[in-house]
């Protein structure tokens, strides 16, 4: 599914990087072997800081790829109203806060499997993002989220036009 076909879901663009990337979207490597070489197994770029309106559309479409997601792990203090869960899709989604940062988001499925996706805040440029989140996807990247948005000015606000 491109990020032009459902506006209000998030886009799987596993090898469309050169596509365009909107706030919204959430760009994915999955790998099938257990072994995962890279950091990040991908990256989502929230539209807004309200995880009641962001994550039901993550999850959705994580779940259409991953299997149902059973919790989600983030930073708090990121966020607007962070509730302890959330019904997607019939099913409770569990929420944990960490104090790791706001650029990381974890992702379980099942018992013992964690995806972790790089979040690129919301009021970054459209071509920060895209730098950032064709980074973050590719299988031999070794750098962590943090780093890879500081080098691609995604962790500075865009400039007025």
């Amino acid at each position: 599914m491109a990020d032009s076909d459902t506006p209000d879901l998030p886009g799987l663009l596993p090898d469309a990087v050169h596509r365009s990337v909107k706030p919204g979207t959430a760009l994915l490597r999955l790998e099938t072997t257990r072994a995962r070489e890279g950091v990040l197994d991908g990256a989502w770029w929230p539209r807004s800081r309200d995880i009641g309106a962001e994550l039901p559309s993550l999850i959705s479409a994580l779940t259409e790829h991953l299997g149902p997601i059973t919790r989600v792990g983030l930073d708090g203090s990121a966020w607007d109203g962070l509730p302890p869960r959330v019904m997607v899709d019939g099913r409770v989604v569990h929420i944990d806060s960490f104090p790791v940062g706001d650029d990381t988001v974890l992702i379980t499925r099942g018992d013992r499997d964690h995806f972790s996706l790089m979040l690129v805040p919301p009021d970054t440029s459209p071509d920060a993002a895209r730098a950032a989140m064709a980074r973050a996807v590719r299988a031999d990247n070794v750098t962590e989220a943090r780093q890879i948005l500081i080098e691609t000015g995604s962790d500075t606000p865009p400039t007025p036009a």
